[in-house]
């Protein structure tokens, strides 16, 4: 019997002891693509050895200084690079370990804006439903997903949540993207005025909806007016790019492609890109002088943030990016997979729908498509993709609950920048025999 309390404690694990490009590698000596990059992380896949020999430097220096303390050349340098590269207006990051304390960080931050702004009366926050900010408990309440929710209920703060932007199950028969996204900015405005504009304290959203929804954007001009609906009320706009953002969607940011600038944006996983653990809350100009003018102080904080080795690893990364033009090759490389997805399964019998931006695709799944109707949630259809990809080496990323937390079920895929093109064949072609194998035991 294994010692760790593992995700799920009847489930064998396959030991990972290597990995190798967009590569990892069992005991046994099994390979499996990653094509997920385990969940949107592995931007750069695995063993880079540039990442490695700074982390390695890194530690040889220094590993590691309370932030009580002392501040740090990595994490300082790190901070100068993510806002020379961020939208305007974002001047400051808060440095944590992972999405989760990142969107607690944001939480937490727009809140003492208010407080040092004179505005205690501001408490409420408005999120979507089917969307996920992460686990801890602030961030859970944020998230729109009923399943993940359901058994903490009692210990979550109260947060209105308003429908997300899911056009291929909301958007109305004849309605234009356009008019759909205004219904959409209607059914916000409307929370607000029944919350009381002068209590709403931030409105939290994801530029692409990641794991809950499976790579979903937003309709042409949907932020642009929640934006400007923020902005009218006072109300702080969020944006949490833990999984879409860090050029996973072909921009370093995903607000880039939206025409937004955020007061808070949250990222994480591709920052790192698992090398280490490490996320970011980037703060706007006029939250960071509230402030510094008010208290001065930031009355949060945890042991890691601004880890020493996890920042020299975040800036390998993100130079690795940058200087081997990463951010136009995940552009190609998400239209090669795209049109893969589309000439293999845009006429398959139970893919419903395919969408997604760069290198983060997703695959809804429907027992019938001219209806969209879903299959029973009882059979665990994406429990069961996962095990038979995992049998013919592929990592995939499929979820259950994608209507309304219980019913539907979609895949996503989120491969590691370095892909080579004959690697996008050998994820739809390991794709189409998973499904294959899957719906033939029906």
């Amino acid at each position: 019997m294994s010692h760790v309390f593992h995700r799920h404690l009847e489930q064998h694990y396959p030991t990972a002891v290597g990995g190798e490009g967009p590569y990892l590698i069992d005991a046994e000596g099994r390979r499996y693509l990653d094509a997920c990059g385990g969940a949107a992380v592995s931007c750069l896949g695995h063993s880079d050895a540039e990442v490695i020999e700074a982390i390695r430097e890194q530690v040889g220096r220094l590993a590691y200084a309370h932030t009580s303390f002392f501040t740090s050349e990595p994490m300082e340098t790190l901070a100068d690079f993510l806002i020379e590269r961020a939208p305007s207006g974002l001047s400051s990051v808060y440095f944590v370990s992972g999405g989760s304390e990142a969107v607690e960080a944001a939480l937490k931050m727009a809140r003492q804006y208010f407080l040092e702004r004179g505005e205690p009366q501001r408490k409420h926050l408005i999120a979507r439903r089917q969307s996920y900010h992460g686990n801890t408990l602030g961030a859970l309440a944020t998230g729109g997903n009923a399943w993940r929710r359901r058994q903490f209920e009692p210990m979550l703060v109260e947060v209105s949540h308003v429908s997300p932007c899911y056009a291929y199950r909301d958007q109305a028969p004849g309605e234009t993207p356009e008019a759909y996204g205004e219904r959409l900015a209607a059914e916000l405005e409307a929370e607000i005025e029944r919350l009381g504009p002068e209590t709403v304290m931030a409105f939290v959203a994801e530029p692409v909806v990641g794991a809950t929804l499976g790579a979903v954007p937003a309709v042409p001009g949907y932020f642009k007016r929640v934006r400007e609906i923020c902005d009218r009320h006072g109300i702080l706009l969020i944006l949490d790019e833990v999984m879409c953002g860090m050029g996973r969607t072909g921009s370093l940011f995903a607000a880039e492609q939206e025409g937004v600038v955020p007061d808070l944006t949250t990222i994480a996983k591709g920052l790192g890109g698992g090398y280490q653990p490490i996320g970011a809350t980037l703060v706007s100009e006029r939250i960071r002088s509230a402030i510094a003018e008010g208290s001065g102080f930031f009355q949060h904080g945890h042991t890691y943030i601004g880890h020493a080795t996890a920042c020299a690893a975040a800036l390998a990364v993100q130079r690795a990016i940058e200087q081997r033009d990463l951010l136009s090759r995940v552009r190609q490389l998400g239209e090669g997979l795209e049109q893969r997805l589309v000439d293999r399964f845009a006429d398959h019998p139970h893919v419903g729908d395919i969408r997604g931006r760069g290198l983060f695709r997703g695959l809804e799944l429907v027992a019938e498509r001219d209806g969209k109707t879903p299959f029973d949630p009882s059979r665990k259809l994406h429990a069961e993709i996962k095990r038979t990809a995992m049998d013919e080496g592929l990592m995939c990323y499929p979820m259950g609950g994608t209507i309304d937390g219980r019913s539907g079920d979609h895949i996503l895929l989120a491969p590691p920048f370095i892909l080579e093109p004959y690697q996008l064949d050998e994820i739809v072609d390991k794709l189409d025999v998973t499904l294959k194998r899957v719906f033939e035991r029906r």
